[in-house]
C-alpha cells in the first residue's frame, strides 16, 4: 500500500490522509480553483520544512457529507469571490455549487492536531 503524502523537500512520509490532517507542522493555506471540475482543485498546505503542499479537493470529498448545489454563481452579483482568490478560505454563503469545497476547507482547518 503506499503512502497518502511525501514531502517533496525533506521527504518526509505521511501515511494516511487523518495523520496527514492531524500533523501540527501541516497548515492549509490555499485553494485553487479548477471551475471545469471542482475536485480537481488544489488544497495547498505549508509544511514547517518550508514547502508548499498541493493535493487534490477530491482527495478528501469523503470528509463532507453536506447538501451540494447545483449551478454556478462565480462572477454573479451574489457571489463573494472566494474562489477566484487562492488564500481566501472562509466558507461562502452562496448556494453555490463551489461551496461544498469551501465547507471542506472548513473542516481541514478545524481538524484536531495532534
Amino acid at each position: 500500500m503506499s503512502a497518502f503524502k511525501k514531502c517533496g523537500k525533506c521527504g518526509f512520509i505521511w501515511e494516511d490522509r487523518t495523520r496527514f490532517l492531524a500533523d501540527p507542522s501541516v497548515e492549509i493555506i490555499g485553494y485553487q480553483a479548477n471551475f471545469d471540475e471542482l475536485t480537481a482543485g488544489l488544497f495547498l498546505f505549508n509544511h514547517s520544512c518550508g514547502t508548499t503542499l498541493a493535493i487534490t479537493a477530491g482527495t478528501f470529498r469523503s470528509l463532507y457529507n453536506g447538501p451540494v448545489f447545483s449551478g454556478r454563481k462565480t462572477g454573479t452579483k451574489e457571489c463573494p469571490g472566494h474562489c477566484i482568490n487562492r488564500e481566501e478560505l472562509s466558507p461562502c454563503p452562496v448556494k453555490c455549487e463551489c461551496a461544498y469545497v469551501r465547507e471542506m476547507i472548513r473542516i481541514i482547518k478545524n481538524w484536531q492536531k495532534e
